[in-house]
């Protein structure tokens, strides 16, 4: 502390001075031209006349806080978490609270101590260049209706959340069973907060005495809101409004028009899932900052929401300003229109300059426990036969650019239904955690794929295999590629199969993201070709299509979900 202060008076010689830079101020909305003086890792003075072991000129940029997510699945990037820290911090990221919901659902708890040791390994002279605030995935699996690789009840819940590895309880997707009072999911909920630790939320369009209910329980957090009017009440009714910027989903602007003078301090930026290529070539965090100030909100507020907030949100004191005593993560950008960010600092080390990444990634840690994690039971073309007995059958309808979906009607034949030339696609999940042979079966209008099938391991929340197209052969092809593979993303046409390997728990590849981003690409691509609409991503979207937690209608491996009645209904109504 002496230290401190007598480098902040100038007695003594701090260890960093980053020079000609104007430092915005999380606190009065105000840049003010200085110096920026740290010592031990943390800011000790703004200003002139300050010494230093080293400097570094600024050049006229403009130094913000560093950038945090408050709520990521990392795994939804496809790659290992040395790849995607190479990716995010050159970007201005150097926190964010994880998630690893999807690899738990997959490897168990096992999944989660991958991920934290993955990250714990990363160093730049001696500091880690990003801090990552491990959440416990509170729905293992997400509901009781799906077969996932885990199961994490409320015993266990309470055991693990009592371990220092983990921040907080990640996103209580079950909302159902909170209002519902549901003893085993309250238990989880109760666990965390007897720690102390945070509490996030998942509850898409609750409203009312159900949102009062819900904020009972203690929950934090809300990363759906689906409308203004739904950001005002949460945050009315004491919850954060985490607005999300991610590859498949976006609500920046419905809750931008939420935030106003008053309650832009509970709002918070997150990305939630972005994939590879989004962050190679539109950002993290600062592309939401750029897309929420061209949307007409003000950068004093853009910039809180990706700072100072978050900080507040989850108690990180110490961290999300540029003040003395804070720590020393600092990002240096040109504009506060463009956020092009020329420079990371952590701690007072600079981990990233002009895009790159100044720690090594070459060694990365790998675990039995996230590998070979496919295992289904052998499928044929009679597996995905559909019989029709003259009614009609339910179909999804995504709802272009989101994640939700629809329920229509179409014409059930007496026999079997063939799909070939229409504007339907059959759609599978099939089981590939214990080999049980379960594959619910279904329909989705309006997808635009023909000539054969996609499949992919990826199908939040619990991972089971997902395919889609309009030709049984074909589709039995993709899951075998699939299997045999460990998990990835595959294609069968008449002329072509391609596959790309996910090797890490069927989520995730250990290549460099160069790679991934290219052999994912390619393989959209040809999908795209197939016909997929360019509304949709082609394999991004099918791995929601079997989330029972976003309305309206789901597929599980179990049958089709109606969220709606919060139960499984039949894909034909006689």
């Amino acid at each position: 502390m002496k230290h401190l202060i007598d480098c902040a008076m100038q007695r003594e010689e701090a260890d960093l001075l980053i020079k000609n830079v104007s430092v915005f101020n999380v606190f009065t909305g105000e840049l003010e031209a200085g110096d920026i003086a740290v010592a031990q890792g943390r800011v000790v003075g703004i200003g002139k006349g300050y010494r230093a072991k080293v400097e570094y000129d600024g050049r006229g940029r403009i130094a913000l806080p560093a950038f945090m997510d408050a709520h990521i699945h990392i795994e939804s990037s496809m790659l290992s978490p040395e790849a995607w820290a190479a990716l995010a911090v050159p970007h201005g990221t150097t926190a964010v609270v994880a998630d690893p919901h999807e690899i738990v659902n997959v490897a168990g708890i096992a999944g989660a101590e991958y991920i934290g040791e993955a990250f714990s390994r990363l160093t730049c002279n001696g500091k880690r260049p990003l801090d990552v605030y491990l959440q416990l995935p509170s729905c293992v699996p997400a509901t009781p209706f799906e077969t996932s690789g885990a199961v994490i009840d409320a015993r266990e819940t309470a055991h693990e959340i009592a371990r220092e590895g983990f921040f907080g309880l990640g996103e209580m997707m079950n909302f159902p069973a909170v209002i519902g009072g549901d003893e085993s999911v309250l238990g989880k909920i109760q666990a965390a907060l007897a720690e102390h630790k945070p509490v996030d939320g998942h509850a898409p369009a609750l409203t009312g005495k159900e949102l009062c209910a819900y904020r009972c329980a203690g929950i934090l957090t809300d990363h759906e809101s689906l409308t203004p009017a739904e950001c005002r009440e949460k945050i009315a009714r004491g919850m954060y409004v985490q607005i999300r910027c991610g590859s498949s989903a976006n609500n920046i602007a419905d809750a931008k028009d939420a935030i106003d003078d008053f309650n832009f301090r509970r709002f918070v930026l997150c990305s939630d899932d972005k994939n590879a290529a989004d962050l190679f070539r539109r950002g993290h965090i600062d592309d939401a900052l750029r897309r929420l100030v061209a949307a007409g909100l003000a950068p004093k507020y853009a910039i809180a929401l990706a700072t100072i907030n978050i900080a507040e949100c989850y108690r990180l004191s110490d961290r999300g300003a540029i003040a003395p005593r804070y720590f020393a993560d600092i990002v240096l950008v040109d504009t506060l229109i463009n956020y092009h960010v020329s420079a990371v600092f952590k701690e007072g080390v600079l981990v990233a300059e002009d895009g790159k990444a100044n720690f090594d990634i070459a060694s990365r840690y790998r675990s039995a426990a996230v590998a070979s994690t496919v295992k289904i039971r052998p499928v044929t073309p009679q597996s995905f036969r559909i019989l029709g007995h003259g009614g009609r059958f339910r179909a999804m309808e995504v709802q272009p650019h989101g994640l939700y979906t629809k329920e229509t009607f179409v014409p059930a034949p007496m026999g079997e239904l063939h799909v070939a030339g229409s504007d339907l696609n059959k759609l599978a999940v099939i089981e590939r955690h214990f080999a049980t042979g379960n594959i619910g079966l279904g329909l989705v209008k309006g997808y635009g794929l023909h000539g054969g099938a996609i499949g992919i391991s990826v199908a939040h929340d619990s991972h089971n295999l997902v395919v889609l197209g309009d030709d049984d052969a074909a589709m039995a092809r993709v899951t075998a590629l699939l299997a045999e593979a460990g998990g990835g993303m595959a294609l069968v046409t008449k002329d072509e199969e391609d596959v790309f390997v996910l090797d890490i728990a069927g989520l995730m590849s250990s290549q460099d993201a160069e790679v991934v981003i290219a052999r994912t690409g390619e393989i959209a691509e040809k999908a795209r070709k197939m016909g997929v609409k360019d509304c949709y991503e082609p394999f991004m979207t099918l791995v929601f299509l079997s989330l029972a937690v976003i309305p309206e209608l789901k597929l599980l491996d179990r049958g089709l979900f109606d969220l709606g009645k919060w139960s499984f209904v039949p894909l034909e109504e006689v």
